[in-house]
C-alpha cells in the first residue's frame, strides 16, 4: 500500500486535491496536525468534491503520534525534499506487497530538521530547475504516488476506459 503523509498541511485546496489523488490511486492519506484549516472548511470540501463522503483518512496530533500509531518501517519510508541527494526515480518502489510511506512537508515550511535527520538516507527529490524553490504540494504527491504505481505496474488500478465499454 502507498501511504501519503502530509506534515502540517496549510492550504485546504491542496489537501482536497491530494484526497482526490489518493482516492484515484487507492493510496491512504495521513494528516499530521496542526492543520492550517478546519476539516469542514468550504475550500477544502470543494477541492475534495464528493470523495470526502467515501474517502477515509487518518489525522494525528503530531509526528510522534503518527509514528506510534502507524509503526512505520523506516526502510520503506521516504521524505520528499528539495534537499535530497537522490531523485524519486532512483528509488526501488516496485514491491506491490510492501507498505511505502511518503512524507511531505507543509507548503511554506517544509519538514523540520529532526524529520530530515531521522530519514537522512531516505530522502527523495523531484528534479526541477535550480531556480525553482518547489512544486505545488498536490502535484508533488501525484508525481511520487504514480511513480510508485508505475514501478508496480498499477496493481490495483483499472487500465481500461470503462466509459467506452
Amino acid at each position: 500500500m502507498i501511504n501519503v503523509v502530509l506534515f502540517q498541511p496549510e492550504i485546504p485546496p491542496n489537501t482536497g486535491n491530494i484526497i482526490r489523488t489518493c482516492m484515484a490511486s487507492n493510496a491512504k492519506l495521513h494528516l499530521i496536525k496542526p492543520l492550517g484549516f478546519k476539516l469542514d472548511d468550504t475550500s477544502f470540501k470543494r477541492a475534495g468534491l464528493d470523495y470526502l463522503r467515501s474517502f477515509h483518512f487518518e489525522v494525528y496530533e503530531n509526528f510522534e503520534d503518527f509514528k506510534n500509531r502507524c509503526h512505520i518501517d523506516k526502510k520503506f519510508t521516504y521524505v520528499i525534499s528539495r534537499f535530497a541527494d537522490y531523485t524519486y526515480s532512483e528509488a526501488n518502489l516496485s514491491n506491490k506487497d510492501q507498505n511505502y510511506w511518503f512524507i511531505f512537508g507543509s507548503e511554506t515550511h517544509g519538514l523540520p530538521k529532526e524529520i530530515h535527520d531521522e530519514f537522512i538516507n531516505h530522502r527523495l527529490r523531484i528534479p526541477m530547475d535550480e531556480n525553482a524553490r518547489c512544486l505545488n504540494l498536490s502535484n508533488s504527491v501525484a508525481i511520487i504516488v504514480y511513480e510508485a504505481l508505475r514501478q508496480q505496474n498499477f496493481p490495483t488500478l483499472s487500465k481500461i476506459n470503462k466509459l467506452d465499454s
